[in-house]
């Protein structure tokens, strides 16, 4: 196989991964699947076949109810000490740095097969901010990124603000001096890249960034509508004397948390959850919840959570969160009204990002021109009408929303330049 000159462009997702490199003076991306130009960045551990499946395998597995852990959103961990604590996986103690690198050396394996070449050179996006401006997590956060592509394979690792590649990507669309808003939401971050169009190709203007995404909407969602029927919000009656005491609301914060779900699955949960039910005014709610944790129902009922916002989303009539895993005709339903309000303070957050993308360029609203959405989550209706009510006048428009960001930094990985940022 020979060599490649050019580097591989990689957007490693929360939700899901692309990847591609320039052929023919276009970025060619890696089909992953017929017709398929992404792969869900998820993994499941087979306890029968002792094998770890990846993407839609992964998927499958978790659908089919085979017996095993499951894990997705674990982008969101990079920075945190939970990266390399070591735990028992299948037959072996592996570290979360270990997990996601043989993810990527699958995607690094794929790419190579279709181009018929060596990738050593990797170009990955990264959010503007994986935690939060200012946060200590933020070094480690891209540290711990480059350490699981380095263990992948490749030999050289560079990054580029997820939106800026975008920018890259979605140039070609503006006019020459044009002033334009790439909006890109995912699965874990919320990334702004303020740029203008020339003969040349796009100057950045300013990135910014915040740490929301579809998983804190589907958190935000399954907090205010699921986890009522768990028996969050209940009470319980208190182990010596009369009175009641709230039911602890930490154990319903991890449920509804994707990347938090796999560390659930504890004795000390489960022995909490039947204590629960023993003392609730309402055991059949706490049972609920006991159920989860005993059979790990919590993957299943975030991903019953995701498609009620979607199918809310998408204008049905009576869209409702099916949760008969857990038990027969159960569900709750989920108006356009109710979604709208769960998040509320999502679409706050969306319009603030935006404006201090302005304020760090200093530049006016007027000045945009026009808004391009990226990213899986910029689907939802919120997003584009949060940026509309900021941008009245600017064009809208959506560009390739799951792959734009991995065709910008395909384009980026082939130039002869040092990849940089602002």
């Amino acid at each position: 196989m020979a060599q490649a000159a050019l580097g591989l462009g990689v957007d490693f997702g929360t939700s899901n991964t692309a990847a591609g490199y320039m052929a023919d003076g276009r970025p060619k991306l890696i089909e992953f699947a017929p017709g398929r130009m992404t792969i869900p960045t998820t993994f499941f551990f087979d306890y029968d076949t002792r094998r770890t499946l990846i993407g839609d395998h992964a998927n499958q597995a978790l659908i089919e109810g085979a017996e095993g852990r499951f894990m997705r959103a674990l982008k969101r961990v990079l920075g945190t000490s939970l990266m390399h604590e070591r735990r028992q996986i299948l037959n072996e103690r592996v570290t979360f740095v270990d997990i996601i690198s043989r993810f990527l050396s699958e995607v690094k394996a794929r790419a190579e097969a279709q181009a018929g070449v060596t990738f050593d050179r990797v170009l990955s996006g990264r959010p503007v901010v994986f935690h939060g401006t200012g946060d200590p997590r933020e070094a480690a956060a891209e540290a711990d990124l480059r350490a699981c592509y380095l263990a992948a394979g490749f030999r050289e690792v560079d990054f580029m603000p997820e939106p800026e590649a975008a920018a890259i990507a979605s140039g070609a669309l503006g006019n020459a001096g044009e002033v334009a808003l790439i909006v890109d939401v995912g699965g874990g971050t919320s990334d702004f890249s303020l740029f203008r169009s020339g003969p040349d190709g796009v100057t950045i203007l300013a990135n910014h960034g915040v740490r929301i995404g579809g998983t804190d909407f589907d958190r935000s969602i399954s907090i205010d509508r699921v986890m009522p029927q768990l028996g969050k919000g209940t009470d319980l009656r208190k182990l010596l004397g009369p009175g009641s005491t709230p039911t602890p609301i930490a154990i319903f914060n991890d449920l509804a948390t994707w990347e938090m779900i796999p560390f659930l699955y504890t004795p000390q949960n489960r022995r909490l959850a039947a204590e629960m039910v023993r003392l609730a005014h309402q055991p059949e709610k706490l049972g609920r919840l006991a159920k989860v944790l005993d059979e790990e129902l919590g993957h299943d009922m975030s991903f019953a959570v995701e498609r009620g916002k979607i199918a809310a989303n998408g204008g049905a009539e009576r869209a409702f969160i099916l949760l008969d895993q857990i038990e027969p005709g159960l569900s709750v339903p989920l108006s356009a009204e109710a979604l709208t309000e769960s998040l509320a303070r999502h679409a706050d957050a969306l319009a603030e990002g935006a404006r201090e993308t302005l304020r760090i360029a200093g530049l006016e609203v007027s000045c945009v021109e026009k808004v391009v959405y990226v990213g899986g989550s910029s689907l939802m209706s919120m997003v584009s009408e949060t940026m509309k009510e900021q941008f009245p006048k600017a064009v809208h428009s959506f560009s390739e929303v799951f792959t734009a960001v991995a065709d910008g930094l395909a384009i980026a990985a082939n130039d002869a330049r040092p990849f940089q940022g602002v």
